[in-house]
């Protein structure tokens, strides 16, 4: 508390503007507390300048030169496609620049949010100095994020690599571009920029691409990738690096992989040095997040976090889903403590075709000894998916045995994305297949996927003794 004044400064203080952080901001103002948001570089945080937008952006153009040099699927030529690399790039920052204002200062100032530019440094559980200017607080939510995790390979400081936070600057598109990592940042990547023309050669140590997805999961994209000529060193080690060439290791046997860029894309590292965690004593985990409880608290009593520096998932909405949490058991925990459900927390893997997922994977469920239906449907039957020619991919269910439960949804195929969130529905209000089957789907769509995938479990679990009666009473009836 500050000296010689019984009151505060503030209710909250935010530091980092990111998605955590902005919600948790947002949220604060929206019910009159009153808030400082402290964010040391650019408002929107990773998501909006270096990540989902961006990339998205990216993989927008990539898609379209896909589609270009496909079009003859559909009896439609297109020659000579060509990729104005630079132009792409533009367009990119141009879209940044179009959603900015959307996370600016000017509008969380206009929300009654105190934005403040500059590096925090956190001085006690209720002090905060930013410069020359300390504000003292009731709570404090740490949403500084997370940056790219850098694996310490031999040669690698000696060469200019790229990450998910530099590509964004480049100019020209290389020729030869080497990317470590085979998980969602790298594939999505690897396949965006093999799309726009450059030579993509993916390395990972797992021996299959989205190592935590199942395996009939990351077939799909792993056979895509094939097919679209990205070369794959799976199961292979990288043992050093020197002026465009990698030495990779494979079941003993060393292989030079030569390149003009290196992407570096092994997941990310939470920021939790440098602005006071330490100091106070703010407990970490294994992986370096900071540690916090059911109500996103940290070991420090009035210091709370969410987002990728908190963990346990790093997704802009899961940031936002925490934020709620932080924000609203900072400012209303005397009266009342929310728990964070994690329950239907889904994500997607923006590659082509796109991976959507909520709940528990079949990994899971054997991990965890659960007993499990799975019920599958292939979208190669779907008459959508056969007329826009993108018939590849499935709905995957896994049902609790016996019982109309959903545990888990996985959708490979185009559009994943947009149809997951009718199982996320379903799980967050305790439904099951039962009502996505007697939920009428427009036809010809998509999301009619879930519901076949809904009526192969119907067809699956049907009553055989109450059908064989009615059988009987449908003979008794001709006569």
């Amino acid at each position: 508390m500050p000296k010689n004044s019984n009151k505060y400064d503030a209710n909250l203080v935010v530091i980092g503007a990111g998605s955590g952080g902005l919600v948790s901001a947002y949220i604060a103002a929206a019910v009159k507390a009153k808030v400082f948001l402290i964010e040391k570089a650019h408002m929107g945080g990773d998501c909006l300048n270096t990540g989902c937008v961006p990339s998205k952006a990216l993989i927008r153009a990539a898609k379209a030169c896909h589609q270009a040099k496909h079009a003859n699927r559909y009896g439609v030529h297109v020659d000579n496609v060509q990729v104005d690399f630079a132009a792409v790039m533009a367009r990119v920052h141009e879209v940044i620049k179009e959603i900015e204002p959307h996370d600016s200062v000017e509008r969380y100032t206009s929300l009654g949010v105190n934005c403040i530019q500059g590096e925090a440094k956190i001085l006690s559980p209720n002090k905060v100095v930013v410069g020359d200017r300390e504000l003292t607080t009731r709570h404090i939510i740490v949403a500084t994020g997370a940056g790219p995790a850098v694996p310490p390979i031999p040669g690698l400081d000696t060469i200019d690599y790229l990450t998910s936070d530099n590509l964004w600057q480049l100019k020209e598109l290389p020729k030869r571009l080497l990317v470590v990592g085979g998980g969602p940042i790298g594939c999505e990547l690897a396949q965006a920029f093999s799309r726009l023309g450059a030579n993509v050669t993916v390395v990972d140590m797992a021996d299959k691409l989205l190592p935590r997805a199942d395996n009939d999961v990351s077939s799909y994209v792993q056979n895509a990738f094939v097919e679209e000529n990205i070369q794959l060193k799976l199961g292979a080690g990288l043992k050093r690096f020197s002026e465009g060439q990698a030495i990779v290791e494979k079941d003993g046997q060393e292989e030079t992989i030569e390149f003009d860029k290196v992407l570096i894309a092994v997941g990310r590292k939470p920021n939790t040095q440098g602005f006071g965690l330490q100091e106070l004593g703010v407990e970490l985990n294994p992986n370096g997040t900071v540690k916090v409880d059911e109500y996103m608290r940290t070991s420090v009593e009035g210091i709370l976090a969410c987002g990728d520096v908190a963990g346990p998932y790093q997704f802009t909405h899961t940031a936002s889903h925490q934020a709620w949490y932080a924000s609203v058991n900072a400012l209303f925990g005397g009266f009342k403590k929310f728990k964070t459900d994690y329950s239907t927390i889904p994500w997607v893997i923006f590659t082509d075709p796109e991976v959507a997922h909520v709940g528990a994977a079949e990994n899971d469920l054997i991990s965890a000894g659960v007993d499990y239906d799975v019920v599958k449907y292939d979208l190669d039957e779907l008459d959508r998916a056969i007329a826009d020619g993108e018939n590849k991919g499935m709905v995957k269910v896994l049902m609790q045995k016996g019982k109309d439960r959903i545990l888990g949804a996985t959708i490979v195929g185009s559009h994943s994305g947009e149809i997951i969130t009718e199982f996320v529905a379903a799980m967050k209000n305790k439904k099951g297949l039962n009502s996505i089957l007697g939920t009428i789907h427009s036809y010809p769509t998509w999301s009619e996927a879930n519901k076949y995938a809904a009526g192969n479990w119907k067809r699956a679990n049907a009553p055989q003794t109450l059908l064989n009666w009615v059988e009987k009473y449908h003979a008794f009836r001709r006569r």
